[in-house]
């Protein structure tokens, strides 16, 4: 059995940016387990720019933006990526390892998990129809047209308006096929305001809010697909299909946080985000293990990944030198408007980022952050459900602090 400080399994932007955090905070043998053959994940399909912005003060495409993190850990010796590798099972703070070479344990005195995250299949929203060709998950599409440089089809209709599949509608266009529109359940985009208008106004793609896609028809090869309207319960307007004629569909209809492995620990899980329930340090519900990046919540923007995987990074670093903070911890308690929140519980003795998304749209409204000893209201222009919001709190604001901290949004 191999022994290490710290094991981080993933290699992805979450991964980079943890090694790097706890490199800079002192740890000298830190192992990156990576299933691809090389380092970025899912940044090395993503072609199109709009990475970096907050990181590097500069736009770049997802392979630029994963290049360039990498060059800062890719000299340090304290750094070993193992390439071709997946993590099949963690007992303690034990991986296990399917390598080329064969199965490895690595033992690390603290692990960090940065798995990212996955789509939504078909079987997940109950599609209705044949098993034909010609329906995919928008990510697997952009991995098809930008790694291998197969066009997936060439009259598209895309479920979903989360990012992925708004970036799909352009990238499908630009190359030559016809996008017929982007279909979103809610009454409101689930993407960032920029790739709306950049994806799909620039390129006039309509988008039916409020609509879903109830069916798919074809034997071997998709043909057409119903559309259908849904009221403000979302339950399906009956009367309202409209049948549209397609020889693919692509879905972006949600990611999910990949985390069989700690699920199979016994971690403490949260509904909400599918993640791991966290401190302000990421360690999750076994001491040691902790959590961060897509596979802690679902990001909007990478950069935010890697600003969160540096700190757990840090923290892994801090608990790997001096322990766990045995100090005891406050919770979050959400209601009216937030969805979830993270870190779910944290000491006050800290500086505090706090992470969070709103359940629909508000326009002129506030948070309110409430408690025994604080009570502070932030105002906010508006915020959406598709972009995640940070409140920063600092020690001296949580120091009179008793009992639970309650979070609500107010119009």
């Amino acid at each position: 059995m191999e022994k290490h400080e710290l094991v981080i399994v993933g290699g992805g932007s979450a991964g980079i940016a943890a090694a790097l955090g706890a490199a800079e905070n002192g740890l000298r043998d830190i192992v990156v387990i990576e299933r691809e053959r090389e380092y970025g994940g899912i940044l090395q399909q993503c072609i199109h720019n709009g990475f970096g912005l907050h990181t590097f003060n500069e736009e770049l495409s997802g392979p630029a933006y994963a290049e360039k993190y990498y060059s800062l850990i890719k000299n340090n010796e304290s750094i070993h990526f193992l390439y071709d590798s997946a993590a099949t099972e963690i007992q303690g703070h034990v991986v296990t390892v399917q390598t080329r070479e064969g199965m490895k344990k690595l033992e690390g005195k603290a692990i960090i998990m940065s798995t990212g995250c996955r789509e939504r299949p078909a079987g997940a929203i109950g599609l209705k129809g044949n098993r034909c060709e010609g329906v995919y998950t928008a990510g697997t599409a952009q991995k098809y047209l930008n790694r291998k440089g197969f066009l997936v089809g060439k009259k598209i209709f895309i479920l979903g308006s989360g990012d992925i599949g708004l970036i799909m509608a352009r990238r499908m266009t630009l190359e030559g096929a016809k996008v017929i529109g982007v279909a979103e359940l809610m009454p409101y985009s689930n993407g960032l305001a920029r790739n709306m208008k950049q994806c799909l106004e620039d390129f006039d793609i309509p988008l039916y809010l409020s609509h879903t896609v109830e069916a798919v028809h074809g034997r071997s090869r998709l043909e057409s697909i119903t559309l259908i309207e849904v009221d403000n319960k979302l339950k399906k307007i009956p009367g309202s299909e409209k049948k549209i004629e397609c020889d693919c569909l692509l879905l972006s209809v949600g990611l999910i946080p990949e985390n069989k492995l700690i699920e199979d620990l016994g971690v403490r899980m949260d509904p909400k985000t599918k993640g791991a329930v966290v401190d302000d340090y990421y360690m999750t519900s076994v001491e040691g293990i902790f959590a961060c990046g897509n596979a802690l919540h679902v990001h909007d923007l990478v950069d935010y990944v890697s600003i969160e995987a540096r700190k757990a990074g840090k923290a892994a670093a801090a608990y790997v030198q001096n322990g766990k903070d045995e100090t005891e911890t406050i919770e979050n308690i959400v209601q009216n408007g937030i969805s979830y929140m993270v870190p779910q519980h944290f000491h006050k003795g800290n500086d505090i980022e706090f992470m969070f998304r709103v359940n629909r749209v508000f326009k002129e409204c506030s948070i309110h952050v409430f408690g025994k000893g604080l009570n502070k209201i932030f105002k906010k222009p508006g915020i959406v459900p598709s972009e995640m919001q940070k409140i920063a709190l600092k020690k001296e604001d949580l120091a009179h602090l008793e009992g639970e901290l309650f979070w609500e949004v107010c119009e």
